[in-house]
């Protein structure tokens, strides 16, 4: 499984990588996971707002920070 967030270094962004590796680790689902801070690459996703959220290429979050649950969620979708 691949999960890229994407944001360019705020709060917000690292908020949201923090707990994709909890939730990761909570529920023993190996994945690779990436911080896309260049602006560029954020843009080729779509995204206009941070942070973003991708699990396996398709963006899942944009513009705000999921819970865990939402997290736990949309990571067992793409399994």
């Amino acid at each position: 499984m691949e999960i890229k967030v994407l944001g360019t270094g705020c709060k917000k962004c690292t908020e949201v990588e923090k707990l994709v590796r909890e939730v990761l680790a909570e529920i023993n689902v190996p994945a690779n996971v990436e911080k896309v801070e260049d602006i560029a690459q954020i843009v080729q996703y779509g995204v206009m707002l941070t942070p973003g959220l991708v699990i396996n290429g398709k963006v899942k979050v944009s513009g705000r920070v999921p819970n865990k649950a939402d997290i736990k969620k949309l990571i067992e979708e793409e399994k």
